[in-house]
């Protein structure tokens, strides 16, 4: 879904209201806060009036869209600007694009981003696990006395992101406060199939339990040991660099409260890269279908 097919199909708000009601009530009016359908529509407000709990409501109510004030035509087209940027959309491009102020862009994704959140059936097959750090490049100042300062990877102050791939398939990933198998474990449960997987993973000490767990496979990084046969970490490696390669060309600094939103940006771009419906997807998502 281009820029162009949205102002071919969406060219008012009345038709972007129609569309919005098709797909949240298959263009049968329900009262979101009794659940009644006994209504009467204000044709001119755009709302409807319910007869049981006497409550006006509109198709937005309880959805991403709920109380903006924005034309929904720039809605759809944040939706669609954001999906089609592989590497992300900062918040001033984007309020540039759709002409608002950069607060209001910044709100507008961080809302479509909560509809990005994957919730999925669990990984199974190969599965490929690995951690990566996000933050700033490590640099040495004048007068530091802070080894960490110089450190990457593990040992750097960097927040620790965990992902898990499936190949031919999804990928999952959230950041993560320890790196101990305690926590991996938790993290690993709630999105990996154990019964049906084969785990594939590099040679940290974290991953070493996950034997007694589960069919699980290294690749010895520390003895520059990359591919072993069908034995390698290489798609998750890749999807890091696709989720590098945004923070660092679009958005420069991210916040680590809002760290996970950023990620599952990543993530459902990456899931439905090939999905033709990707933005139907997401707007039902959005609208709580």
């Amino acid at each position: 879904m281009d820029i162009i097919t949205i102002f071919q199909k969406f060219p008012t708000q009345e038709s972007c209201i129609k569309h919005i009601e098709s797909v949240r009530w298959n263009n049968q009016p329900i009262c979101p806060y009794c659940k009644s359908p006994n209504k009467t529509s204000l044709i001119k407000e755009n709302r409807y009036h319910c007869n049981n709990c006497n409550t006006s409501y509109s198709v937005t109510v309880g959805t991403i869209f709920h109380h903006t004030h924005l034309p929904l035509q720039k809605w759809f087209l944040a939706i669609s600007l954001i999906l089609n940027a592989k590497k992300g959309i900062s918040s001033r491009q984007l309020a540039r694009d759709i002409k608002v102020n950069h607060k209001t862009a910044w709100s507008i994704q961080m809302r479509i981003r909560k509809a990005m959140t994957e919730y999925g059936t669990l990984l199974q097959g190969i599965v490929e696990m690995d951690e990566t750090y996000v933050g700033g490049k490590p640099r040495k100042g004048n007068n530091t006395e802070d080894s960490n300062a110089l450190k990457r990877g593990r040992g750097t102050k960097k927040t620790p992101v965990v992902g898990m791939v499936q190949r031919g398939g999804h990928v999952v990933a959230k950041k993560q406060k320890q790196l101990k198998f305690k926590d991996l474990k938790r993290t690993a449960k709630e999105s990996i199939d154990f019964e049906n997987t084969v785990l594939m993973t590099d040679d940290y000490r974290g991953y070493i339990p996950f034997k007694t767990l589960l069919d699980h496979q290294t690749v010895n990084h520390s003895q520059k040991q990359y591919v072993d046969g069908n034995k390698h970490t290489n798609t998750i490696e890749g999807f890091w660099s696709l989720l590098k390669r945004g923070i660092v060309g679009q958005y420069h600094h991210l916040s680590d409260k809002y760290l996970n939103r950023h990620i599952e940006e990543f993530c459902f771009k990456y899931n439905h890269c090939e999905n033709v419906y990707a933005f139907d997807l997401l707007l039902s998502r959005g609208l709580g279908v």
